[in-house]
């Protein structure tokens, strides 16, 4: 079966989508680990991480007992495994932007001057000053990153970088994701994003592009911790409530 026209991670998605509905897991059953599907299908961990939450938001599979990923019970038919295209997947848009984003902070830096650095300062000192998790947090972070792009003088790659932000609010994946994310404690931090102002302030177009693929490999790193965190933490959840029980039958 082909999928010319959609992702990857959807397109493992669909795969393991049509092995449910051909009885090859059946409902309860436990599925094989990341590792072992990441080398089935011949992706990435993170490919698999956003197929299995997809396939997680449509109802197909379940977390249970923190002991890993198992088809759900009394799923409904699904018609066309094609139908899980829940658009681009963070890992996916965080990748695209490290390719994007670290050349035009690289381009920025040779036409940065001092009003462009004081705005990115001010934004920095606004993202500062907001507790973690408030809503300003993300729109000064949007803000920082389009304010990169403006600097670079190229309309084109400003465009692209807007709409690679716009991709993370419209996506449902993504928005799934980087919520996730958001309840395990992970917002942008201020301390990330001043090593690409300093570069940003030295003209030095090989340091801001370091400084801002190593800032965007950050927010892959914490989407993978965050996604693993929920499982451990729906797995905590279950051990307490099972503590609590038995503690409750020994008073008696």
């Amino acid at each position: 079966m082909e999928f010319p026209r959609h992702k990857l991670y959807q397109r493992i998605a669909a795969t393991v989508a049509d092995a449910i509905e051909s009885g090859r897991y059946l409902p309860g059953a436990r599925l094989p680990g990341e590792r072992d599907l990441a080398e089935e299908y011949k992706v990435s961990r993170p490919t698999i991480r956003e197929a299995m939450i997809a396939l997680e938001m449509r109802g197909l599979i379940e977390v249970r007992h923190g002991s890993g990923l198992y088809v759900a019970q009394g799923k409904p038919a699904l018609q066309d495994p094609r139908e899980l295209d829940t658009d681009v997947g963070a890992f996916e848009l965080t990748e695209a932007r490290i390719i994007v984003e670290g050349e035009a902070v690289a381009l920025a830096a040779m036409s940065m001057d001092d009003a462009k650095l004081a705005e990115l300062d001010a934004i920095l000192e606004e993202m500062a000053a907001q507790e973690p998790g408030e809503p300003g947090v993300m729109d000064a972070d949007r803000r920082f990153h389009l304010a990169i792009a403006s600097a670079t003088e190229n309309e084109a790659l400003r465009m692209l970088v807007e709409l690679l932000w716009d991709l993370r609010t419209r996506s449902p994946l993504c928005i799934t994701m980087f919520d996730r994310a958001k309840r395990s404690g992970i917002t942008p931090r201020v301390d990330e994003h001043r090593p690409i102002v300093e570069a940003l302030r030295n003209r030095d177009p090989a340091a801001a592009r370091a400084a801002m693929r190593s800032h965007l490999r950050g927010v892959i790193d914490d989407l993978l911790a965050a996604t693993e965190h929920e499982v451990m933490a729906r797995a905590r959840n279950e051990i307490n409530a099972r503590r609590s029980t038995v503690a409750r039958r020994i008073e008696l």
